[in-house]
């Protein structure tokens, strides 16, 4: 075969017919660069007939230049690339361009020169340079890295490196990972345990494809026994992916993991430094990286010999990436596991409806860890009525619960408070004229940071500080906070407790790994009393002095228009109740609720999760909601509002009118204005007999958009602002 077929990494070219140079010799899925124009593209060869495309004329073909010296993506992620943009509505050039995501990684093997501390001293000493190198003890980087890490200029380090004080090491990129070796440690499991890890291990063993479902309660050792699978698998030779939903539980999990197998995992997340993504993309392509512990996109990383996918708290909704290609890492992991013929493992204390459903049918195998490890107990929950329990006039902590802190503190014991909004407070607004500060890109409050000063759209990331006078009456000091944030609950347990260490535990102030780890060792060492964060302290975090978790406001998540409301609280508010008395000592969960009749908030009183779930299955069956229906949305957005109103209208009135799809909208998008863009949607509700794509991209390849308008596809949507 002379010629091929190219997906290239651009959507908007469509595949490309090349032909090979005399002497090249390319696969199914080699990486190569080839010309288009005065230019040149990278695409991946493609199987023969699986992409659409006109038949060129052979005489009108040009050559390919170069194959690049990376492994051929191997065919079980070719028919990913295929599935997920099929199912997703996404073009296959993006999902491709996910798995090539390190460009540095296509290069072939390759040195860098990085810096550290020679252990000599300046001729003259300046207070940054004392900064400087206080801070660099034991670091090594490029200057551009080491000056982040000591907070000083370039100019400060380079002129440390013309003294001497700071070396030049010449390093090579892809250096091999510490391997991990599967006998290191192995701990005792209880017989439930060992139940389940025979039945994964004995999995990994029969190399074929298996979903199971690991549904254990909150601190019954989830990851102890899938350990046991990820040991069995590297002894096999295999690569392991373990899933995480978020970069703040990675330290965490790094620590547990050394622990065990005696060396840390290769880490793929969006903190990593170029080169560190680069050595872990070839490390993982040629099959040297053992287990690979990242965040969503690790799923389409080019795994040589994959044996086991782990998506730990599976339920999480950070799993689900709302732009780009719209896709569930969660869903997706399966099917990449069906395609590979590998058991993959969704690991939750609160599973989402839809696997929760697909265990029950049988399609997945729902291995149980009822009780807690250990003999530890699960916490016992009250409810604190606000409606009676009223709290003092401009505070948010009931009685109940700021005596449950006191005796904590008495006791020695920590307590956590959970409150799922960022900041101090959710509105600013001005005392004489009742203006509301809002952000001038999106249809959104701004939201006050007393942490940093300034006030924030969580949508769009502007910030800006508060001004000193009201811009709309020039009224000083007239700005007024309105409801409460993590940072004002923190304020007002200063305020009660001055004695008391508190801590703000958010993703604004644990945005990194380091600063993940530093507040982990702060709370093991017993140097915080109080921790008040949002829903990043729901998941992953085992702290044994945590007896006391208090829920500020249980019904916030009931508020809007999530369609999995409902759901949603109950698993923030149960895995957050999960983080007290996983040690020795008993613990307590006070819930705060203006709507202790709620079906949610009296199923979490009771303890009865098994309620909640057959009472919100019979919600969504009757309304034809997932796992019963299929929902998608589309929105439509332009930096012109009448352009946005008039091409949503348009595509409306050419909407298909079938028996098992219904469509409703066009309305003004719950956030009708989003980074300077005006969003139109369409809701659409369709039954498991449609083909819900194939509706879809026929309704949508019909239309003529104006070169403004963005369109958006999201299936199984999980955001529906």
């Amino acid at each position: 075969m002379n010629r091929v077929r190219l997906l290239v990494l651009n959507a908007a070219l469509g595949p490309l017919d090349y032909k090979l140079a005399e002497g090249m010799r390319v696969e199914a899925g080699s990486v190569v660069v080839a010309p288009l124009g005065p230019r040149t593209v990278t695409g991946i060869v493609w199987d023969e007939g699986r992409l659409p495309g006109v038949e060129v004329d052979a005489k009108k073909l040009r050559a390919l230049r170069e194959v690049v010296p990376v492994p051929p993506l191997s065919a079980p992620l070719r028919r990913l690339i295929e599935w997920t943009a099929d199912y997703y509505c996404a073009p296959l050039a993006s999902v491709a361009r996910m798995v090539l995501s390190s460009g540095g990684a296509l290069g072939g093997p390759t040195t860098m020169t990085e810096y550290r501390l020679s252990g000599g001293t300046p001729e003259r000493m300046t207070p940054q340079r004392i900064t400087a190198i206080e801070a660099l003890e034991g670091e090594q980087g490029t200057i551009r890295e080491l000056s982040g890490i000591a907070g000083v200029s370039e100019g400060v380090l380079r002129g440390l490196v013309n003294q001497g004080v700071i070396e030049p090491v010449e390093v090579a990129i892809d250096r091999p990972y510490p391997p991990a070796d599967p006998d290191y440690h192995q701990p005792a499991l209880s017989e439930d345990q060992m139940r389940v890890a025979k039945t994964l291990v004995e999995a990994v063993e029969a190399r074929s494809f298996e979903p199971f479902l690991l549904d254990g309660v909150t601190g019954s050792g989830k990851t102890e026994t899938y350990f046991e699978p990820v040991a069995e698998a590297i002894r096999m030779g295999r690569q392991v992916l373990v899933l995480l939903p978020e970069i703040a539980l990675t330290e965490n999990f790094l620590s547990r993991f050394e622990d065990r197998f005696g060396a840390a995992p290769v880490q793929w997340h969006s903190s990593l430094k170029s080169t560190e993504r680069r050595r872990a993309w070839r490390a993982i392509a040629e099959g040297s990286a053992q287990v690979i512990v990242g965040a969503r996109s690790a799923l389409f990383l080019p795994y040589a010999n994959l044996g086991l996918i782990v998506v730990d708290e599976a339920h999480e909704i950070s799993f689900k990436q709302d732009d780009g290609v719209r896709y569930n890492a969660r869903d997706v992991s399966v099917m990449r596991a069906r395609f590979e013929g590998i058991p993959v493992v969704l690991a939750s204390a609160t599973p989402a409806l839809e696997s929760l459903h697909m265990a029950n049918s049988g399609t997945y195998t729902k291995l149980e860890l009822p009780s807690r490890f250990g003999g530890a107990q699960l916490p016992e929950i009250k409810l604190v009525d606000l409606t009676i329990e009223k709290p003092a006039s401009g505070q948010w902590l009931a009685a109940p619960l700021i005596e449950g802190i006191e005796a904590r503190l008495e006791a020695g014991e920590q307590s956590l408070l959970f409150l799922n909004r960022r900041g101090y407070a959710p509105l600013t607004l001005c005392r004489n004229c009742g203006h509301r500060f809002q952000c001038p890109n999106c249809s959104a409050w701004l939201v006050e940071h007393r942490l940093s000063s300034r006030l924030a759209c969580h949508h769009c990331g502007l910030e800006t500080r508060p001004p000193q006078a009201c811009p709309e009456c020039g009224e000083a000091d007239c700005l007024v906070a309105c409801g409460p944030g993590v940072e004002r609950i923190a304020d007002e347990v200063a305020a009660l407790f001055p004695e008391a260490r508190v801590s703000v535990a958010t993703s604004d102030t644990l945005g990194t790994p380091e600063r993940a780890a530093e507040f982990l060792a702060q709370v093991q060492a017993k140097a915080i009393d109080v921790i008040v964060g949002t829903q990043l302290v729901t998941k992953g975090f085992h702290f044994t002095e945590l007896t006391l978790v208090g829920v500020v406001d249980a019904d916030l998540g009931l508020e809007g228009g999530d369609l999995r409301a409902a759901e949603r609280t109950y698993q923030q508010v149960a895995q957050v109740a999960g983080r007290a008395g996983r040690g020795s000592k008993p613990g307590e969960v006070l819930i705060q609720t203006r709507h202790p009749e709620a079906a949610v908030i009296a199923a979490l009183a009771d303890g009865d999760r098994d309620a909640f779930y057959e009472a919100e299955t019979e919600a969504r069956r009757d309304a034809g909601a997932p796992p019963f229906g299929r929902w998608a949305q589309i929105i439509l957005s332009s930096e012109d509002e009448r352009e946005a109103r008039q091409s949503a209208a348009r595509l409306g009135d050419t909407r298909p009118h079938l028996d098992d799809v219904m469509i409703l909208g066009p309305a003004p998008a719950p956030m009708a204005l989003l980074r300077n863009r005006y969003r139109y949607r369409f809701l659409v509700n369709a039954r498991r007999s449609a083909n819900l794509q194939a509706t879809l991209r026929d309704w949508l390849d019909t239309q003529d958009f104006p070169p403004g308008i963005r369109v958006g596809v999201d299936i199984d949507p999980y955001s529906f602002v």
